[in-house]
């Protein structure tokens, strides 16, 4: 059985690469869903256990609508993770969310469509509430962390998901403008979405990269622009995410990691056992 880990960070692999975290360990974990993105690496910093992920796999071999995601958030889960921060490098739909600004959203827009979204189908039915997508009080812990570190950063704002590769054309990015979002990326659904299935508190650091295509005065979104801008980033993100592990309390309680307690609709004598013992990190505390 490996070690049991709270927290978690979901993000490019260069985000573990600092100085504070030692007694490093890379796992290995399979999953009903098939592999991870890559191993998961687990450190100490600021005197907790943390497990790191790299969304896209080592190298960015995953694309935005390839990476396995419910074999990910199931593989944290089998960690103990209660607290995961993501971290992601987005476009910006609001003038006042400049390039190098981070923000910290409250809301999200899915327009993906082609990615598996939930645990739960045939055989064993949830309907989980996902009105405020992102753990309010988790939010607040990673707004602070990056304020103090002296990050620039705003508190709110909606992130409309993309389904990529590509990214949006104009008249796209204006439209998603004019419905009033705020911010616009590739991953962070089903990512938020499974770990609410999987009653883990899920945060965003989005770093503002570029103003996507909407900004007719700006060069349009380039992969040089955003890789540029995100690498700048990197020092920051490292610091707010140690400050980030210092600040959460690890027995805290919030009302998503308990998600699932009236969420399942299906009998439970309908119910498999083999797909009990499948979704047992999940569900497991439901059924004993």
């Amino acid at each position: 059985m490996a070690e049991k880990v709270q927290i978690a960070v979901i993000g490019g692999s260069g985000l573990y690469k600092m100085p504070e975290l030692t007694d490093i360990e890379n796992l290995h974990i399979t999953t009903p869903f098939g592999n991870p993105s890559g191993e998961i690496v687990i450190g100490t910093l600021r005197g907790k256990r943390v497990a790191f992920l790299p969304r896209h796999g080592v190298g960015h071999i995953y694309s935005p609508s390839t990476v396995p995601y419910k074999a990910n958030i199931y593989a944290l889960k089998s960690l103990g993770v209660r607290f995961i921060v993501g971290v992601n490098a987005c476009g910006s739909l609001k003038e006042e969310y400049a390039p190098g600004n981070i923000v910290i959203p409250d809301q999200l827009f899915d327009y993906t469509n082609s990615r598996d979204r939930s645990f739960f189908g045939t055989g064993m039915v949830a309907h989980v509430g996902v009105a405020e997508p992102y753990c309010p009080e988790l939010c607040d812990v990673v707004f602070q962390a990056v304020q103090t570190v002296g990050g620039l950063v705003h508190k709110g704002g909606t992130f409309l998901i993309e389904e990529g590769p590509r990214f949006a054309t104009r008249a796209e990015s204006l439209i998603f403008k004019a419905w009033g979002c705020s911010l616009i990326g590739m991953t962070t659904c089903p990512e938020v979405f499974l770990a609410r299935e999987a009653e883990i508190a899920y945060a965003t650091m989005a770093h503002v990269t570029d103003y996507d295509s909407w900004h007719t005065s700006e060069e349009a979104v380039t992969v040089e622009m955003v890789m540029s801008t995100f690498q700048k980033n990197i020092a920051l993100a490292q610091k707010a995410l140690a400050a980030a592990v210092a600040l959460i309390d690890e027995n805290a309680v919030y009302a998503c990691h308990s998600a699932l307690a009236n969420a399942i609709m299906t009998d439970r004598s309908k119910i498999s056992a083999e797909l009990i013992e499948a979704l047992e990190p999940i569900v497991g505390r439901y059924f004993g």
